[in-house]
């Protein structure tokens, strides 16, 4: 097991990971660091225990929003697609329309 010191607000944190996992848990470590310095340039400073339980729920409203699209995209990889003969329905609907709009255009 590999030993990693990060950096998060001036603070050295030892932290072991599986080796080979160092350069992430140095990416995870610069993730939490930009969050503190955004929540720190909004306004002023906190104490280390707030500006971490800040960080931590901007990320947690981040992981939340990229879950919530997740499912979305997932819930419209399962939906069926139209079949042709929808399709041509659809376009011969919008293109009787289309002919309308261009009818009331012209008159």
């Amino acid at each position: 097991m590999a030993q990693v010191t990060i950096r998060i607000n001036g603070y050295a944190y030892m932290v072991g990971c599986d080796d080979g996992q160092e350069a992430h848990l140095q990416s995870m470590a610069a993730a939490v660091e930009e969050r503190i310095n955004s929540i720190k340039a909004l306004g002023g400073q906190s104490g280390e225990a707030r500006l971490l339980v800040l960080a931590a729920l901007l990320m947690a409203d981040e992981l939340h929003d990229q879950s919530v699209l997740l499912e979305r995209l997932k819930a419209e990889l399962h939906r069926p697609a139209p079949t042709d003969t929808e399709s041509r329905r659809r376009l011969a609907r919008l293109a009787d329309k289309a002919e309308q709009i261009a009818s009331g255009l012209e008159g």
